[in-house]
């Protein structure tokens, strides 16, 4: 019996690669990108209004008003971008509703999460109107194209 000094599993390199082909493909299938940028749109939108800030120890208060418009802006964008990953027919309504929502969040919400937020959104909203599904009419799996050298006629008759 072999000992292992680190404790590593002698297939977790083989289930690792596996994960990562499951994710890629799953990936692939869905507006992947557009959906992350969305959800990382509502992240700036709901934290910047709760948040206590010292810039060089003088407390800066981004608390005002629009608490309330914040939160329910934010979480839309984030239902939004998980909207995107899980039912892409709606990419179109759920990129135009991104996009909306984050250019009502520049007057309504500190500059639309100090700027973090509306940038997110609108790439986030554009990508998913850009977005098109994958062609299911080739069967094939698309391969990176191969490194090989071709061989030409009078180097394989050797």
């Amino acid at each position: 019996m072999i000992h292992n000094p680190f404790g590593r599993r002698p297939g977790l390199r083989v289930a690792i690669a596996d994960a990562r082909r499951r994710f890629r493909a799953w990936r692939g299938e869905r507006p992947f990108w557009a959906g992350l940028f969305t959800l990382a749109a509502g992240v700036p939108v709901i934290y910047f209004p709760y948040v206590s800030l010292s810039l060089g120890g003088i407390p800066l208060a981004l608390s005002t008003t629009a608490g309330a418009g914040s939160l329910i802006i934010g979480i839309l964008l984030v239902i939004l971008g998980i909207t995107l990953w899980f039912h892409q027919q709606v990419r179109v309504f759920a990129g135009i509703a991104a996009m909306l929502l984050a250019l009502a969040s520049l007057p309504m919400v500190n500059f639309g999460g100090m700027f973090l937020g509306l940038l997110c959104g609108l790439v986030g909203g554009s990508l998913a109107c850009a977005w098109a599904p994958p062609d299911t009419a080739d069967p094939r799996p698309a391969h990176r194209a191969s490194a090989a050298v071709p061989v030409s006629e009078d180097q394989g008759e050797r």
